[in-house]
This record gives C-alpha cells, sequence and structure tokens, in this order.
C-alpha cells in the first residue's frame, strides 16, 4: 500500500473497483450499488475505515479472518507482509461493504439486492481469485514448473468455449440412464411437451393408488432420481408404491416451444394424470412436485378442486413457495426493468438459454459455487471432483420466457381474490381438500423455508405435515432414506407463524424419506399384485427410462 494515499484516495479506489465487479450483476441489480455507497452512510464510516487503513499500512491491525473462511487458511495471509497486507485490506473491504449494506433502507427487496450486490462484489475482489495474490497457486506453479500453470490455462479455454463459468464437474464421470437417473422403467406416454415414465416395481405387491412426480420446468427431472441409492423414486418404488415421473421437453425455438406458458404446462400436467389413472385403473392419484413442479401442482390442484374434480388422493411439496410475501430470490431479483425485459422476451416468444440460469443461481452463493472453482481450476490446474448432484446441476435446460413471466407474476404481484386464475378459471386454493406433506430447507437460499411453510397454509386440507431439514435446496430433496447427516424438524403446521411452528416442532437426526413413505403409503390404498408388465394396450410402452426428452 502506498502510505501517500490517503483514507479519500484508498476509498475512491474501492468504489471504483465495486463499480466494475457490478459489471456481473444482472440487469439493473447494478443499483443495488448505488445504495451500498450512499454518501452519508460513508462519512459515517470514514474515521473507523481511515484508522484501521492506518493500522494495516504500520503493521499494527488485528484485523483476522473468518475461521469458516477457506479462502485464506494458508499461512502465508498471516506470516508474509505482502500477503497479510493484501489480505486486511480485503479483509477490511468485506467489513465496510457490510456495515453499508447493514445502513441501506427499504423494502426487504432492497435490502437482498443490497446484500447480493455486496456479496456478488465482494467476492468478486478477493485477492484469492487472482494468480499473483495467490500463495498457493503460487507456491505450487513453483513446485511443478508451471505444469500447474498450463492445467490451470487448459481449463480456462474450455471454460470460456463452453460460457465462461468455471466447471464444478466432470460430468464424464455420470452418464444419463447408466450413472444417473437409472431407475428402471419405461416411457409410457409422449408429447410435445413430456414424456410419462412408469418405473417398474421392485416389491411383489404393490398400493393401488399411484403417485404421479412433476419435476421443476426449469431443470432435469433426475434430481428425484438421482444415482443408485440416493434416488428418490428409485426408494418410492422400493416401498412398493407405483411411481410414474414427467420428464419437461427442453423447449426449442426452432420448433416453436417459445409460446409454452404456465397454462400450458398445468394442462400437460392434468393430461399426465389422466394418462396415469387410465393405466392404473385408479381413481385416485397421489401427487409430489418439486420446486417450480409444486408450484405447478398447487396450481393443478386448485384447478381441479374448482371443476369438482376429486381425483387428487394427496400431495407433497417439496421446497415449494406459491407468494413473494416473505423474503425470497424471485422478489429480489424482479426489478422493474428484468420484469420489462422478461415481457418483451415473453411477447417474442423467446426461450432463456440454461446457461443463463445456471450462472445466475450460481452468482447467488459466488465463493462456494463460481470463485472456488475458478482458483482450484485455472489457478491451481486441479480437475474437477465427480459429484452426482453437481453432474446433475451442469446438465442445464432452457426455459420460455412466458412460463418465466407469468410465473413471476403470480407469485410477486399476488392475486384479485383467493387464488389466480389458470386455465380461464378462477381458483381458489382453499377449496384444495386433498391431505398435504410439505418439505422445506433451513438454509434454503432459493425458496427460503418460510416462504415454503405459507405454502402449507395457502393450501386447502385438514390433514397437514411439515418437516424442514436443516440444509440447502438441493440437500433437502437429495437426503438418502438411511442418512443422518441432517437434523429436521417435523409437526403439523398449525402456526400462521414459521417462527413460532419451529420452536414447537419435534427435533431429530435423519431423512424425511422413510416416514414420508410412510404418511405416504396410508394414502395409497390396498395392496395388490404388481403386475409384470408396464403401459396397458392403450398406452404400451414405447421405450425404457429414462427416454428421449432427457438427452434434448
Amino acid at each position: 500500500m502506498d502510505k501517500q494515499e490517503g483514507p479519500a484516495d484508498i476509498l475512491s479506489l474501492t468504489v471504483e473497483a465495486a463499480e466494475a465487479a457490478a459489471g456481473m450483476l444482472p440487469l439493473d441489480m447494478v443499483g443495488a450499488v448505488a445504495d451500498l455507497v450512499d454518501p452519508a452512510a460513508v462519512a459515517r464510516e470514514m474515521p473507523w475505515l481511515a484508522g484501521e487503513l492506518t493500522k494495516i499500512a504500520l503493521g499494527r491491525s488485528d484485523l483476522s479472518f473468518d475461521q469458516r473462511d477457506q479462502r485464506f487458511t494458508d499461512q502465508a495471509w498471516r506470516t508474509i507482509p505482502y500477503f497479510r497486507i493484501l489480505g486486511q485490506s480485503y479483509r477490511l473491504f468485506e467489513l465496510w461493504i457490510n456495515r453499508m449494506q447493514e445502513s441501506v433502507d427499504g423494502s426487504w427487496q432492497d435490502k437482498a439486492r443490497a446484500r447480493f450486490a455486496a456479496d456478488v462484489i465482494t467476492a468478486a475482489l478477493s485477492p484469492a481469485n487472482y494468480l499473483g495474490t495467490n500463495p498457493a497457486a503460487l507456491r505450487k506453479a513453483a513446485a511443478t514448473g508451471g505444469l500447474s500453470l498450463a492445467a490451470g490455462a487448459q481449463n480456462m479455454l474450455k471454460d470460456l468455449a463452453r460460457g465462461g463459468m468455471p466447471s464444478m464437474v466432470d460430468r464424464k464421470q455420470f452418464v444419463v440412464g447408466q450413472d444417473l437417473a437409472c431407475t428402471p422403467g419405461a416411457v409410457v406416454y409422449r408429447e410435445e411437451m413430456f414424456e410419462l415414465l412408469q418405473y417398474t416395481p421392485s416389491t411383489p405387491r404393490v398400493r393401488g393408488i399411484p403417485l404421479l412426480m412433476i419435476p421443476p420446468q426449469i431443470n432435469r427431472h433426475y434430481i428425484m432420481d438421482l444415482s443408485p441409492g440416493r434416488s428418490l423414486a428409485e426408494f418410492a418404488v422400493s416401498q412398493g408404491i407405483q411411481t410414474f415421473m414427467i420428464v419437461w421437453r427442453n423447449p426449442n425455438s426452432l420448433l416453436g416451444h417459445g409460446k409454452w406458458g404456465l397454462d400450458d404446462y398445468l394442462a400437460a400436467t392434468e393430461r399426465a394424470s389422466e394418462v396415469v389413472k387410465k393405466i392404473m385403473r385408479s381413481e385416485k392419484v397421489n401427487f409430489l412436485g418439486l420446486c417450480a413442479g409444486g408450484i405447478t401442482l398447487a396450481y393443478v390442484l386448485a384447478h381441479l378442486a374448482t371443476i369438482g374434480d376429486e381425483s387428487p388422493g394427496s400431495a407433497t411439496f417439496v421446497v415449494t413457495m406459491l407468494t413473494g410475501d416473505k423474503p425470497n430470490v424471485v422478489g429480489m431479483l424482479d426489478t422493474s426493468q428484468s420484469r420489462a425485459i422478461l415481457e418483451q422476451a415473453a411477447a417474442a416468444e423467446q426461450i432463456v438459454p440454461g446457461t443463463a440460469l445456471r450462472s445466475l443461481f450460481a452468482m447467488l452463493r459466488p465463493n462456494d459455487l463460481v470463485y472456488n472453482y475458478l482458483v482450484s481450476g485455472w489457478l491451481m490446474g486441479q480437475s474437477p471432483a465427480p459429484f452426482d448432484v453437481l453432474a446433475w446441476n451442469d446438465d442445464a435446460t432452457r426455459t420460455t420466457a412466458k412460463f418465466a413471466l407469468e410465473s413471476t407474476r403470480l407469485a410477486m404481484d399476488g392475486w384479485d381474490g383467493n387464488g389466480p386464475t389458470v386455465l380461464d378459471i378462477k381458483t381458489d386454493f382453499g377449496k384444495v381438500t386433498c391431505d398435504s406433506y410439505h418439505v422445506g430447507g433451513y438454509t434454503d437460499h432459493i425458496t427460503a423455508w418460510r416462504a415454503c411453510y405459507d405454502t402449507a397454509h395457502l393450501v386447502g386440507g385438514s390433514d397437514k405435515q411439515m418437516t424442514l431439514i436443516r440444509s440447502g435446496h438441493i440437500q433437502s430433496v437429495v437426503y438418502p432414506a438411511d442418512s443422518t447427516r441432517y437434523d429436521r424438524w417435523y409437526a403439523p403446521p398449525t402456526p400462521t407463524d414459521p417462527d413460532q411452528w419451529i420452536t414447537t416442532a419435534t427435533l431429530e437426526h435423519g431423512s424425511w424419506w422413510r416416514p414420508w413413505t410412510e404418511w405416504l403409503t396410508a394414502r395409497s390404498g390396498t395392496e395388490r399384485q404388481a403386475r409384470t408388465h408396464l403401459g396397458n394396450r392403450h398406452y404400451p410402452p414405447l421405450g425404457p427410462a429414462p427416454g428421449t426428452y432427457v438427452y434434448q
């Protein structure tokens, strides 16, 4: 640090660097940067900032890193003056940005956008991200005679060619249909929007009422049929549940799929349900919806209730939020400019690239999901480790702008009356009468658990259960039955206040899969002999699971 620079000069350079990093923020989220450098807040913090800068320059600062921060575990950050000054200066910058963020006034959306902007900026400016200021990367380059740099350059060029984000995983080790999405079954129905899978029973006797799983439209279905032993679909089948899965087609603008909107997905789900009922000769169907698939399920249930269709036997909602009343990612990203751009794209029947969605969600946790892999892959020259969840995450899908717009409007703008208008009919969630099971993730950064709790109160029915996993969005889903990695709270969602509920709910170790299948089995009818053939005369098998749409 140049000792001739005063606090004002340092602050000017800091703001310039922050503005440069803000260029990675989506759409008009850059406006949140202005909130972070409010002149009044800056003036209040100037004495503290100037004092800490002086201590760093003189080697008298006691600023230390968070012990949980894996970026700065190397001892060079504490023992070598060059790296110590860099590290402490960055730590001071982090603390300063945090103070600026905490001073932001306004709605929860304004505060969330400021927090998002602060996270993106501070993550991008970490000295650990750059070769000349990362002691571990420099040491490895010297030890390998530059081979780590050559390998890192190759990794970087490959990543730039595929979109620019550093690779999280080596997908070559996970082949869809062999290592992932490999629960035995068949495609028993196919149309333009989806394929319907029926999984092969693995028990001699099965329950009479089938289960239809509805995956999110913005991800591959096999997050619910991951690798063997980690597949929710596989486990449901092993418990005697006759299980079906919708596999949404990856929309293609060349095929005119940009016209698909929310109503189209709702109607498609109802068609899938009718096929399931005919194949199984059942008047009832149990449903499970995950994330955006859970939103689809809620609207379908409300529509069926409104038209007097009593076929839903039960509903399971996994990490599903229906409104934007509580803090959530959709509301944080829903700005005036982003909405205007989405409206234009929907009018033009455009399709949002899968890489754009993947990058956006990664930037919600930039240190863990972006720069961690940049350092290991580009600076250290390491190959990404194999991991089934990351292989699924890397298999990005597209979504139509129309679907994204209509879903955002319903969640964030509210409804006239008790429910939304779907399929040209005014619906009421309160008219839903089937039992429901709700799953949330305590540290979920996409569908906040309090918003998921509200879903249990919006959807009607007298018998409801809520379980909250002490984990994030995906870990709450992929939680094998015999694992005890995370705690979970569970109890009927009786209080309207989720924070009141969690103080009285039962807390225990273990997965929700087994308690859920026990709950589901009680609502799946009587046992019968498992059929040896899938489909029926009207819906014969069209090919083995996982079908063809999963590869598009």
